[in-house]
């Protein structure tokens, strides 16, 4: 990586510019950042701590995804950190459920709930769903969940239809979304495979309050030492916020930030996040909607093999993304039976046999997560990856 003479940027401080890093370079220090590679998160809990929000509309995958950065992480280890409250989870910064860390869920409300909820006012008119109906909405959940109590969302569907409000789908998801995102509710225990809701005031203790810019420096942190090297466009679509605001929080951490460009693009991160020189190769089975490529607008830093294939048969693409030394390289999918999980994989490009033994590592990481015993299944090449080199 060569690196030209130091210059002022437009936020203050220096630019270190590049001009023959390749954007490979850029998926391994994400990597490291993400805590995908270097030293892990301790547990489940700080990875969420850490990052701000972890997406998590699908509950099994971003259980697994917060496994894959702390050590020895199994799911059942991480589903106590939930049943516990230790994690919470929520509709923000997207109009999408996030595990956030219990001590953050207020001020990142106040920093994006109306922006999600300005996003899904069309959606409520079409729905019918006016000011006076998420009032009693809400005062009818509030008054189900004193108490203490838990309450599955089928539940709560029974109360709103005793209070005369219309529940059928996707009504219900609504109303109780919006009672997410006003700061009623919050995710619960689970009953069995019953997600439940419960009082955020009640199962959340009171902690530092942050409005504003505070917020928004605070979150701006996050995102940029988890996620760098990284855009202000790649915060805001994440973060759900304006790019005027994203710019905003990065010109206020100044100095905090380092800013590089690379490419003739302008890019922000932390310097904690270097990446160890692996001599093998590292492989992780990410699940859809994983940070490493749900965090950011612009992904084409770890497409890069598939693109040099040019052949690669992207239809073989599956949600779970599989990853080698920062790159998509394929697909994956588990099928969990009572003595194993059936994990079928889907090469799009050539692997080397160091990189498929390191899939396979990765492969028995999942089973370790799940506690059974793995049985991968080589999809057969497609013939443009073989050609492909």
């Amino acid at each position: 990586m060569a690196k030209d003479k130091n210059i002022g940027g437009p936020y203050g401080g220096q630019i270190h510019r590049y001009t023959s890093v390749q954007r490979s370079d850029i998926a391994q220090r994400r990597l490291a950042a993400q805590r995908l590679t270097g030293a892990p998160f301790a547990d489940a809990t700080e990875v969420v701590r850490a990052q701000g929000a972890v997406q998590a509309q699908d509950y099994g995958g971003a259980k697994w995804a917060l496994a894959l950065r702390c050590p020895d992480a199994t799911d059942s280890v991480v589903e106590q950190a939930i049943t516990d409250g230790r994690i919470v989870r929520t509709h923000v910064l997207r109009p999408t459920w996030h595990f956030v860390d219990p001590s953050d869920i207020r001020w990142l409300l106040r920093l994006t709930a109306q922006r999600v909820i300005a996003r899904m006012a069309p959606y409520s008119r079409q729905l019918e769903l006016d000011a006076d109906t998420f009032r009693r909405s809400n005062a009818a959940v509030t008054r189900a969940l004193r108490d203490g109590r838990q309450v599955t969302r089928k539940e709560l569907g029974d109360v709103l239809k005793r209070e005369r409000i219309r529940t059928e789908t996707p009504r219900l998801a609504h109303l109780l979304m919006r009672a997410e995102l006003d700061g009623i509710v919050c995710s619960g225990a689970r009953q069995g495979k019953e997600f439940t809701y419960a009082l955020l005031e009640e199962c959340v203790a009171p902690a530092r309050s942050l409005d504003g810019d505070e917020a928004l420096l605070e979150l701006t942190r996050r995102y940029f030492s988890t996620r760098g090297p990284a855009t202000p466009r790649d915060f805001a679509w994440w973060s759900g916020l304006t790019t005027a605001d994203a710019k905003r929080g990065v010109q206020m951490a100044g100095s905090e930030l380092r800013h590089e460009e690379i490419d003739g693009t302008s890019y922000w991160s932390t310097e904690s996040a270097v990446p160890a020189a692996n001599p093998s190769p590292i492989a992780h089975l990410l699940p859809n909607y994983d940070e490493y490529f749900i965090g950011y607008r612009d992904r084409s830093a770890i497409g890069q093999r598939v693109k040099a294939s040019k052949s690669a048969n992207t239809s073989a693409l599956t949600a779970h993304v599989l990853e080698v030394d920062g790159q998509i390289v394929g697909g994956w999918k588990r099928t969990v039976k009572r003595t194993a999980a059936v994990i079928d994989l889907y090469p799009i490009v050539r692997l080397s046999a160091s990189e498929r033994d390191a899939v396979l590592v990765a492969a028995a990481r999942h089973g370790e997560f799940l506690g059974l015993p793995v049985e991968p299944r080589w999809a057969k090449t497609s013939r443009a990856a073989r050609a492909s080199k």
